[in-house]
C-alpha cells in the first residue's frame, strides 16, 4: 500500500473548517499541536484503532494527568506537564482519524465531552490531595481537600453551562450556534467592554488541563495556589453566566 504523504493527510483531516474555528480550537494545536499531529494519525491509520478507541487513548490520559499529581515533588509536576500535552495530542488525532476514515458517530463527540470533564476535574481534584500531603498524611488533617471537590465542581459547572446552551436552544426549536469570532461575547453594554479584556487577559482559560497544570507547576507548591484557584473559579464561572445570559446565544435571531 503506498505511503500517505503528510501533505495529503492534512488536506483532508485539517480542512479549513476544523483549523479556523474561531472557538473550538485549543492554542496548543494553532501554535503546535496540529503540526505534530499528523504524523501520529498517519501511523494511527496503519493500525486497526478506531476514532472512539483513540478518544478513550484521550480519557485516560486526561485521568493520568491529574493522577501524576500524587507523584511527590516536581517528577509529578513534569509528568502531568507532560501527559495534558499528551491529551490535547490525542484529541488532535481523533478527529483526524475520523475524517480521514470518514467515520463519525454522536459517540464519539460523547467519549469527547467525558474526557475533557473527567480530565479537567481530577486535575483539581488531586491537587487538593497534594497539597493536603495525601496519602502521606489523613486528609481530615486539612481542608484542601475539600478546596480541590468545590474547585472540581465548579469547573465541572462551568462546561455544563456551554452544553445547557446547546441544550436550551435544541428544547426550543433553534439552529445549532455557529463558531464564529464575536458569538460569546454580550451583545452591549459594559459587559461587552469587560469580557473584550479578557481576550487579552484569558482566565477563563485557567481550568483546561493544559492552563492549569502551569498554573500548578507555577504555584502549586504554595499554600495559597487553591484559595487563589478557588476565587478565579467562582468569579469565572459568574461572569461565564453574564456574558451567556447577554449574549446572542439564547437569542432567535
Amino acid at each position: 500500500m503506498q505511503r500517505i504523504s503528510i501533505s495529503e493527510l492534512r488536506e483532508i483531516s485539517q480542512p479549513a473548517s476544523i483549523t479556523g474555528r474561531s472557538n473550538a480550537e485549543h492554542w496548543t494545536a494553532d501554535l503546535y499541536l496540529r503540526r505534530i499531529s499528523p504524523y501520529l494519525t498517519r501511523a494511527l491509520i496503519a493500525t486497526r484503532i478506531s476514532p472512539n478507541g483513540v478518544t478513550w487513548l484521550m480519557i485516560i490520559t486526561g485521568i493520568s494527568t491529574g493522577l501524576a499529581l500524587l507523584i511527590p515533588g516536581y517528577k509529578g509536576i513534569l509528568l502531568a506537564l507532560f501527559l495534558s500535552q499528551l491529551q490535547m495530542l490525542w484529541d488532535c488525532c481523533d478527529g483526524e482519524l475520523a475524517r480521514w476514515k470518514k467515520k463519525f458517530s454522536p459517540a464519539g463527540i460523547f467519549l469527547d465531552t467525558i474526557g475533557h470533564y473527567s480530565a479537567e476535574a481530577t486535575i483539581v481534584l488531586m491537587l487538593g490531595l497534594r497539597a493536603a500531603n495525601w496519602p502521606a498524611a489523613p486528609l481530615n488533617e486539612s481542608n484542601y481537600p475539600f478546596f480541590g471537590a468545590l474547585i472540581a465542581i465548579i469547573v465541572i459547572l462551568n462546561k455544563v453551562l456551554n452544553d445547557a446552551v446547546h441544550v436550551a436552544r435544541a428544547f426550543s426549536g433553534l439552529s445549532k450556534i455557529q463558531d464564529k469570532s464575536g458569538i460569546n461575547m454580550p451583545v452591549k453594554g459594559i459587559l461587552r467592554r469587560i469580557r473584550k479584556l479578557f481576550n487579552f487577559i484569558p482566565a477563563q482559560r485557567m481550568f483546561h488541563s493544559v492552563e492549569f497544570t502551569m498554573y500548578v507547576a507555577l504555584f502549586g507548591t504554595f499554600s495559597q495556589s487553591l484559595e487563589i484557584a478557588l476565587g478565579i473559579s467562582l468569579f469565572v464561572t459568574i461572569g461565564h453566566i453574564a456574558a451567556i445570559v447577554s449574549s446572542a446565544k439564547l437569542r432567535n435571531n
